[in-house]
């Protein structure tokens, strides 16, 4: 059953009902029994360029047109950018914004006249703007994007895993469904989300190669609980004016658009590093 409000899908063998929520980007849903199942904290992981920032907008738009309260926080672009480049692939995340029924949190300028900023780039600041963005916008089924998470541990690596804990344990009692962004690159490995992927309920990877001169992008769903989801890479594209889509199963292997194996390697020894750093075990991370 399809409803206004999200998909339902029932389990037969637990006869328990999924309430999930389309992405928007076409294509992508299919892959995943019909959306992200409700209260879901799931990763969005990639290098930069590889489509991250536009699957998260797309997601914000299909909330605004299903009623969801939005919040959408940026820590590497302003708000004026977020909201430039929705409107470039016609999602009308400003025009929500200006009724009422979205709230974009700027982490980057941290203009104090500016109510919707953050003061601090720290969980815990993040945790706190969200939950008051959320009294605002009030009661209902609510979409987060944090875009990204990467830069709340870019000076410590190793409590990644600790900051995504508490993020979602305090956030999973205000009813929303969050895309967190983890950033990737060769050049600053340690702002890899490690830790988040260990805590998301879900993990969607995207990645680019070029072939013969030309950039293709790829997503990949990794995991996703509570879902029969795909297992294939598939081709994207981005076009103006349309935003993301999804056009076809890769012919790629799956090894050819996770993380490689050497660059996994080194973050794992740049994790060890800051733990010993930082004079902290496993453990720690949890307590």
């Amino acid at each position: 059953m399809q409803t206004r409000k999200g998909r339902y899908l029932m389990s037969r063998s637990a006869k328990t009902v999924v309430e999930r929520l389309p992405t928007g980007v076409k294509g992508f849903d299919e892959l995943i029994e019909g959306g992200i199942p409700r209260g879901f904290f799931v990763a969005v992981v990639g290098e930069p360029g590889t489509g991250k920032t536009v699957f998260c907008l797309h997601y914000a738009g299909e909330g605004v047109r299903e009623g969801d309260r939005v919040i959408y926080v940026t820590t590497e672009e302003s708000r004026e950018s977020i909201l430039r480049q929705a409107s470039q692939f016609n999602i009308p995340l400003e025009e929500a914004v200006e009724e009422g029924k979205a709230i974009v949190i700027d982490a980057l300028m941290r203009e104090r006249e500016d109510p919707w900023s953050l003061r601090e780039l720290t969980v815990e600041e993040l945790v706190s703007k969200v939950i008051e963005a959320k009294k605002k916008l009030g009661y209902g089924r609510t979409r987060l994007v944090v875009d990204s998470m990467s830069a709340f541990w870019l000076d410590k690596p190793a409590m990644a895993r600790k900051m995504s804990y508490f993020v979602k344990r305090v956030l999973y009692k205000w009813d929303v469904t969050a895309l967190l962004v983890s950033q990737f690159a060769i050049t600053t490995l340690t702002a890899f989300g490690f830790g988040l992927e260990h805590v998301a309920d879900g993990i969607i990877r995207f990645k680019k190669v070029v072939s013969k001169g030309i950039i293709r992008r790829f997503v990949l769903v990794e995991k996703m609980r509570q879902t029969n989801h795909d297992l294939s890479a598939h081709e994207i594209i981005i076009r103006p004016g349309e935003g993301m889509r999804v056009i076809s199963p890769s012919a790629y292997r799956i090894e050819d658009v996770r993380m490689p194996r050497e660059v996994a390697r080194k973050i794992l020894e740049a994790k060890e590093r800051e733990k010993g750093s930082l004079g902290i075990e496993e453990d720690d991370l949890w307590h």
